[in-house]
């Protein structure tokens, strides 16, 4: 830790009280510097597990034959584009490979300021989109925390789950609208599920003014929520555009963003589109990899079942537990709201094993999301561990009082 904060800035972030020292990582399973195991609950980027054999594979074979850039045709990049278009509605039939999700939602950006010829965009409270200047500027999670400056004149922020006041946003611009960008399951802000006929209101208002709208499926997509294989197919709309990052590439540094003809046509206005990394072939052998396995293994199937298990079993602990607010979620994406911070609890799982984190705004829901092989005996696992942590914490706050 000493040499961290000698050689790195200091404003990088450390999980857990006591920090850990992870060495090694298969599957659902993460491993500290002295061997011991821990209940990986939280990196939903290792979607389909840490380490997978068959995509491990996959990158050390393409490594070993070529690795360049989109200058050079290549068959991997078609077929990958092909693969995933297949999985999306088929209006978004046209892809940008970039390599993260902030990369993919700043290009997001740029595609509908060129489909539109406008600026103003409509954002969610809470939301983090990135960590590009442009994404702290759509992301009030950041510029309305520490360090940040505000909403730039051009986002409008619209409160969570209210579509009404989206339309009331929408109502009072004074100058034409760019989109709305949400996650369609919202992460940061606490594991939310928006209500049924909100995203239909919201993007019939967007597109009504002449904006478009922009689907972050970063956390969600690739059949973690169970039930769909994007989150946005939950609600029965079809955005304009999609952005995918990092599950999509089980830990490599992958993002996609896939939209519709007219709006890449748009885009093509004469200046050349280029990443040098984004699309590369290592990139695209991981990236078909993944798919490969989401579907060989059933995984969205897989989520929604022991999703479902592990619901019921939280559900089973809310009326034990008064520090319990609220259980939310689906597959395994999933929210424990607490009705104070949820630090403690975390710091406590870590201590036992098992690794979940915290989200919100008041930091108070304790996060769910697991890399996809989580199995029927990881779920019971931790709702046996939380039953013991806030027995525990129960037992303290009764002798306080």
């Amino acid at each position: 830790m000493e040499r961290r904060q000698r050689l790195l800035g200091r404003n990088l972030s450390v999980a857990y009280e006591r920090p850990l020292h992870i060495v090694r990582g298969e599957m659902q399973y993460l491993y500290d510097d002295e061997g011991r195991q821990y209940l990986d609950a939280y990196n939903n980027v290792a979607h389909v597990g840490h380490c997978h054999p068959k995509v491990v594979a996959a990158g050390q074979q393409q490594m070993e034959v070529l690795n360049t850039n989109t200058r050079y045709v290549s068959e991997l990049i078609l077929e990958y584009a092909e693969r995933l278009t297949a999985t999306l509605p088929e209006s978004l039939s046209v892809c940008f490979f970039v390599n993260s999700g902030s990369e993919a939602n700043e290009l997001a950006i740029r595609l509908a300021r060129a489909h539109t010829k406008a600026h103003k965009m409509i954002v969610l409270e809470h939301a983090y989109h990135g960590n590009t200047t442009t994404c702290i500027d759509i992301s009030p999670y950041k510029h309305d925390a520490a360090g940040g400056e505000g909403a730039p004149v051009w986002v409008h922020t619209a409160r969570l789950s209210d579509a009404e006041h989206v339309l009331e946003i929408v109502q009072k611009l004074d100058a034409p609208l760019c989109g709305f960008i949400a996650e369609s399951m919202p992460s940061v802000a606490g594991q939310i599920i928006l209500p049924d006929g909100y995203l239909t209101q919201v993007y019939d208002a967007v597109r009504g003014a002449g904006g478009v709208c922009i689907a972050d499926e970063v956390q969600t997509g690739f059949g973690r929520i169970g039930t769909h294989f994007y989150a946005f197919e939950k609600y029965g709309v079809v955005p304009d555009i999609v952005v995918l990052g990092k599950p999509i590439g089980n830990g490599h540094p992958i993002g996609a963003v896939i939209t519709t003809r007219a709006i890449a046509d748009s885009f093509d206005n004469g200046m050349e589109f280029f990443s040098t990394f984004g699309g590369n072939n290592v990139s695209c052998a991981i990236g078909l990899r993944v798919l490969e396995v989401v579907n060989e293994e059933k995984l969205q199937a897989h989520a929604l079942r022991v999703g479902e298990r592990l619901l019921k079993g939280l559900h089973e602990l809310h009326p034990r537990h008064e520090v319990i607010r609220e259980i939310r979620g689906s597959g395994f994406f999933l929210g424990v709201e607490l009705v104070e911070e949820a630090g403690d609890v975390v710091n406590q799982m870590r201590e036992r094993g098992i690794l979940v984190g915290t989200e919100g705004p008041l930091h108070n829901v304790i996060k769910i999301r697991p890399p996809m092989p989580f199995a029927e005996g990881d779920a019971d696992r931790v709702i046996d561990v939380l039953d013991e942590v806030f027995s525990r914490k129960g037992a303290k706050t009764q002798s306080k009082n």
